[in-house]
């Protein structure tokens, strides 16, 4: 018998491009195959220490503001960091950046956070960089399929 995990995705989608990407990454998250996580979706704005703290993983999303990450992905950061800090280490993550630019300055920013909050990574952070493609799409629905497919496995 095998208990339900939940995933946490946490995305910031200021245009209509970043919330397609937000919506692959829940569909691939919810891949009908997948039968034992829960997809939890939160706007930055909306995401608590709460949900946090209840979730076996979590995917976060930002767009490169200035050459850093989102203010609300940030706001987000500061809310839910002391309360989890102690409560969530090795917390499975992983990581998609929309970049203008090249994602450098935001992948920086968002390592240091989550080293303090002590959380796994367990893929390599996606940066999606230049003009929007179609093709970033199909990467952040693979991304949610396969951490998905990890918790869903107790792989991690």
């Amino acid at each position: 018998m095998s208990t339900k995990k939940s995933l946490l995705i946490v995305c910031n989608t200021p245009s209509a491009n970043t919330q397609a990407l937000a919506d692959a990454t829940v569909a691939g998250a919810s891949h009908h195959d997948i039968e034992n996580v829960d997809v939890v979706f939160r706007s930055a704005l909306q995401a608590t220490s709460d949900d946090v703290l209840s979730c076996d993983g979590i995917i976060v999303g930002t767009t490169e503001n200035f050459g850093y990450m989102s203010g609300l992905i940030k706001d987000f950061f500061e809310r839910i960091y002391y309360p989890c800090i102690e409560h969530t280490e090795g917390l499975p993550y992983a990581l998609y950046i929309r970049a203008g630019i090249d994602g450098q300055g935001t992948l920086t920013g968002v390592q240091k956070i989550i080293t303090g909050l002590r959380w796994r990574p367990v893929q390599e952070p996606i940066v999606l960089q230049g003009d929007y493609q179609d093709e970033f799409t199909k990467q952040c629905e693979e991304l949610g399929m396969s951490v998905a497919a990890g918790l869903d496995a107790n792989i991690f």
